[in-house]
């Protein structure tokens, strides 16, 4: 008689996890409001500057510049600290395209590194050996939420003169050591897309402690204006990447719940962290205790296929999604072998600094690990439910661990 519900048995719960996104309501009340303004771009309104002055502050950082959505984030980023062609910039092998991709449409090379085993975040031992003269910043991602090591790579950072640029995309109130991520590098760039712990379905906003950097970063959000210039005075090529105020008005809705649902998901990560650390074979990532709240815009542990009789991640996840637990493999392939660069497709980004790498030659060890057989992710909604639907999550991993034999069966 089978016991997993992969092969038939009932499953450990058939009721969903919360839905995302939340606040629905007032959502559209904010939105609807605004609508009727007739103040729809954020020249004329308000929303925007509200929002960029309260996430700002919410981050702990002097400046918030909101654009269209966190690629674009990330481009005017790199832009505004000065990367010129031909530049290197260090980016994680574990991350979404656009921690790279940004870097290649600001005609710079990325320069792959591999992360650290214990938090999947950038590895500052492989930064440091990554650095050449050509090297002029690192993107550091605070990956699925945690934050990475800010200090080490600020320290890094300092020795060879290169800026740092936080992706933190994932990251919505993530705090190292006190301090909100996004401005303890150079700049940081958030995103606001469908997924994402703060959300108004795209949108994203560049932070910054830096007077001259949140100028630039303004600057090249509005056509190359400058904030206190005549309107039709432009003094660089830039253009249009303004947020709505139909975005900002649905993020300041949303931030009203923000804090509260920060912290729900941190104690609801380190309750799943204690429980599942337990089962044999299941480490959950680490979290260093300068790391004071982990975002979790993703829950992941690592999965050891050896303590589970040779069971491949993709059938475990399978197990999982059967007893009701919306588990992923998380990214499938480093992002080094994504075929925009294994085939080297850089349209009008081609270069010949750029063309020069062999992407196809890199071998990661951890990425590919954490890709091929080890990352399991959960997404953030998740993590917004109650105790009960956490002891959940144990119950079914631990399930699927006592009853693995059952898993070589179709």
């Amino acid at each position: 008689m089978p016991r997993l519900a992969i092969n038939g048995a009932a499953p450990v719960r058939t009721e969903p996890f919360p839905s995302w996104p939340m606040n629905l309501d007032a959502s559209a009340r904010a939105g609807g409001e605004t609508v009727r303004s007739g103040r729809w771009g954020s020249i004329q309104g308000e929303k925007v500057r509200s929002l960029e002055q309260r996430f700002a502050s919410f981050q702990h950082a002097a400046h918030g510049i909101a654009v269209s959505n966190g690629t674009t984030a990330l481009c005017l980023a790199l832009q505004a600290v000065g990367i010129e062609p031909g530049d290197e910039v260090i980016v994680p092998a574990y991350t979404f395209i656009a921690s790279a991709s940004s870097v290649v449409m600001s005609n710079a090379v990325p320069v792959f590194v591999d992360i650290d085993p214990l938090t999947y975040n950038l590895d500052p031992d492989r930064v440091e050996e990554a650095v050449t003269p050509r090297t002029r910043a690192v993107v550091a991602v605070h990956f699925a939420g945690l934050p990475a090591d800010m200090d080490r790579i600020n320290g890094i950072a300092g020795r060879h003169g290169l800026a740092v640029i936080e992706d933190a995309a994932q990251a919505h109130g993530a705090r190292w050591g006190g301090r909100g991520v996004g401005a303890i590098g150079s700049i940081g760039a958030f995103s606001f897309q469908s997924s994402k712990n703060l959300t108004a379905g795209e949108g994203g906003i560049m932070l910054t402690n830096d007077d001259g950097l949140a100028a630039a970063a303004r600057s090249l959000a509005d056509c190359g204006h400058a904030e206190q210039g005549p309107r039709y005075n432009h003094f660089r090529v830039a253009g249009n990447n303004r947020m709505t105020e139909v975005q900002g008005a649905l993020l300041l809705v949303q931030m009203d719940h923000l804090e509260a649902q920060a912290d729900l998901r941190h104690g609801n990560g380190e309750y799943l962290t204690e429980r599942l650390g337990a089962i044999p074979g299941i480490s959950p990532v680490a979290r260093s205790a300068k790391a004071d709240r982990h975002a979790r815009h993703i829950y992941m542990f690592r999965y050891n296929e050896a303590s589970f009789g040779g069971v491949p991640k993709t059938r475990f996840i399978e197990a999982l999604r059967a007893e009701g637990i919306p588990a992923s493999p998380g990214y499938s392939i480093p992002l080094y072998k994504q075929p925009v660069f294994t085939e080297r497709n850089y349209g009008i980004y081609q270069s010949p600094a750029l063309s020069a790498v062999d992407y196809d030659a890199l071998n990661l060890p951890v990425t590919e690990r954490a890709c091929r057989s080890e990352a399991v992710w959960f997404s953030q909604n998740v993590l917004l439910g109650d105790r009960d639907d956490m002891d959940d999550i144990v119950r079914a991993v631990a399930k699927i661990g006592e009853h693995r034999d059952e898993l070589g069966e179709a």
